[in-house]
């Protein structure tokens, strides 16, 4: 993809410090005096802010001077783009402020060029002082990798923050000072103006304020696919992501494709410029070079190092991702949560089943973020799986990232991957099993995702099964008979929980495993249950060892004049042939015309254990367990109550598990980290 830019384009009117929130850090604009000496001077001892105008008598012995220069060779060569400039060059004005983001080791300055030979001559910039050790060294490296991206010619303003060049001040007392001189549009506000995009998130009118800042037009939103403005405020959310997304990616990918990591991607070090409306990534002064020693060699260890740093820099643009999506990550305690999921090394695919539980329905943002990232089929939670993969090598790249249907508008046409259709079935399978009202037309359509499930298996040998099965399993639907408590009369009502079912491998030379179902429920007692559900909780355990084999999954189809069984694709597989021929999946299925058969892991059971545990005073009395453990059977899956009956699976991966029963019902499953019976 190229990458392009725009030029300046201020927007007058678009942008006002009265709309942000007391949350924001506004850099403060005061008079230049000796008072903001003495602030400053309080707050941390060793920045020197007293006078700039002072230091340009310094600066001009600085060209007397023969001791040693404490910078770099790098930084003594002056290019076209990088200047080095003196103090004496500027007029120094009456405004001064505390660094971005409130850094007590900087502190900024707007002053103007009055050097009549300096292609900046009586140009407004902005003068950053530096003065911690290692400030500086972030200043030093800015300037060096400036150097290293504006000789190519590319646009290196666009995405990051503007460098004319730096000064650099002799020692006085115990270190010296290093001067960062950028540019600026029109007065030190406006620099400021770039704010984070932490400060923006933090906003209570943080969309309408960014739709501001940016000017989205039906210019704006045709580069993200889009086509039209405004609607539903998930809607311009998800529009505005896209736009930030986007633009932050070609960003990133910017230095990628130079030999350059970030290394410090966060909320903080991202800045929104309402100048030209480009994402920027910081000054890069933590940039690393994705080979030691300048080499460009194509080593086993230099291509581990790049691939490692871009892991890394993918992974810092995820967490950005997930937080732009779902605001309640802002909160330091529930993105703790968050990162120890991920730290634990749970799969990133089953974020959305952790997630729903710890924001539920009670977030005072809503539901946009679940409601966004459940669009497209799902699409959203994939990409965030792929920005967040625990393998860096699985991590997707920022050209691949920008040609994901998330972050592509209805407008362009996206040819998805296999990968992601099986993942849009399965994500709207699980979308349709969470309506909890199974009609005939939810039920034809899940018993048609599972089919195509089927087909699509991506991992059909028994090895692969060995490896992904292992693992905590939530209940989601099964395609047999459904029986609840609406149109009957049981001695005893019970309501069913959730239904887990654990596999434990149980040695890693054979293929022996460990089946195990957990199921909560609650037994209601007295007239009041349709108002009062609460009941006596209880649990029924079912355990049982498999031996996993190589097998097949056979549709047997009946003739109707002799009505005996034969081989053949059955009615449902025959009404997924005829889609099957369309354009849509003629490129998709792996094979010309449906087999009669798919491959599937057979699995062969042993003995069976059952065990149910009661509340008082429930466990006192005989034959109220016995009713309990006959209501149960009656609303369970027969496969959950015996496990004797599951004799094969047909579809598994790093999410989804389809089971199927003796008698050939099929079982819905979704891997799950956290138990809502009992404990995480």
């Amino acid at each position: 993809m190229a990458l392009c830019g725009t030029g300046p384009n201020p927007i007058p009117g678009s942008y006002s410090a009265q709309n942000l929130s007391t949350k924001l850090i506004v850099p403060a604009l005061l008079p230049f005096t000796g008072q903001f000496y003495n602030l400053v001077r309080r707050k941390r001892k060793g920045v020197c802010c007293s006078s700039l105008r002072n230091a340009a008598s310094a600066s001009s012995k600085e060209s007397q001077e023969d001791a040693p220069s404490t910078l770099s060779v790098y930084l003594e060569e002056e290019t076209d783009h990088v200047i080095r400039f003196k103090m004496s060059d500027f007029k120094i004005l009456d405004t001064v402020s505390v660094g971005l983001g409130g850094r007590p080791d900087e502190v900024i300055f707007e002053g103007m060029v009055k050097d009549s030979c300096s292609p900046l001559c009586n140009t407004r910039v902005v003068l950053r002082q530096l003065s911690s050790a290692q400030a500086q060294r972030r200043g030093k490296r800015a300037i060096e990798v400036l150097k290293k991206l504006v000789r190519r010619k590319l646009l290196y303003h666009s995405y990051s923050m503007q460098v004319h060049g730096y000064i650099s001040l002799p020692a006085s007392g115990v270190s010296g000072s290093f001067i960062l001189v950028h540019g600026v549009g029109v007065n030190l506000h406006k620099y400021h103006g770039s704010f984070s995009l932490r400060h923006w998130l933090q906003q209570s009118d943080w969309l309408p304020t960014l739709e501001a800042t940016l000017a989205l037009d039906e210019e704006s939103v045709r580069k993200v696919g889009e086509d039209s403005t405004g609607g539903p405020a998930v809607s311009r959310q998800l529009r505005l992501i896209r736009i930030l997304m986007r633009d932050l990616l070609i960003g990133v990918n910017y230095l990628h494709s130079h030999g350059l990591a970030h290394t410090e991607l966060r909320l903080e070090n991202v800045h929104i410029s309402p100048i030209d409306r480009h994402i920027k990534v910081g000054i890069l002064g933590n940039a690393a070079d994705f080979y030691k020693d300048g080499s460009n060699g194509s080593s086993l260890d230099n291509l581990d190092r790049r691939q490692m740093m871009i892991a890394f820099d993918m992974r810092c643009v995820g967490f950005i991702m997930a937080k732009m999506v779902m605001r309640e990550l802002m909160d330091p305690l529930v993105f703790a949560k968050f990162k120890l999921f991920l730290k634990k090394g749970y799969d990133p695919s089953c974020l959305r089943e952790f997630m729903l539980e710890i924001l539920g329905r009670s977030s005072p943002y809503g539901n946009a973020g679940l409601q966004i990232l459940d669009r497209n089929w799902g699409a959203g939670w994939h990409l965030l799986s792929l920005l967040l993969a625990t393998k860096p090598s699985q991590r997707i790249s920022c050209l691949d990232a920008l040609r994901h249907p998330f972050l592509c508008g209805p407008r362009w046409r996206v040819v998805p991957s296999m990968d992601i259709i099986r993942w849009g079935l399965g994500s709207t399978a699980m979308r349709i099993s969470e309506e909890y009202i199974y009609r005939q037309p939810q039920r034809s359509r899940l018993a048609h995702f599972i089919d195509l499930m089927e087909m699509l298996n991506p991992h059909p040998k028994p090895r692969n099964w060995l490896e992904l099965l292992p693992g905590k399993w939530r209940l989601l639907y099964s395609t047999g008979k459904h029986v609840g408590l609406t149109l009957r009369q049981p001695p005893l009502r019970v309501i069913v929980g959730d239904v887990h079912l654990t596999v434990t491998r149980e040695s890693k030379l054979k293929a022996n495993l460990s089946f195990n179902s957990d199921t909560g429920f609650s037994v209601m007692i007295g007239q009041d249950w349709p108002h009062d559900k609460a009941g006596k909780s209880g649990r029924l355990q079912v355990n049982s060892s498999f031996t996993l084999r190589s097998g097949r999954l056979l549709y047997l189809k009946q003739d109707k004049t002799t009505e005996k069984f034969f081989f053949g694709p059955s009615s449902n597989v025959e009404a997924l042939a005829q889609k099957f021929k369309g354009k849509k999946w003629r490129k998709v299925v792996p094979f010309e015309e449906l087999p009669s058969s798919l491959p599937a892991a057979k699995l062969a059971s042993g003995d069976i254990d059952v065990r149910m545990n009661l509340d008082d005073p429930l466990n006192q009395n005989v034959d109220t367990a016995r009713n309990v453990l006959q209501e149960l059977r009656t609303q369970l899956p027969p496969e959950i109550f015996d496990l004797s009956k599951l004799v094969c699976g047909t579809y598994v991966d790093s999410r989804m598990l389809v089971l199927r029963g003796v008698n050939g019902s099929a079982l819905l499953f979704t891997r799950s980290f956290v138990d809502r019976n009992g404990s995480s």
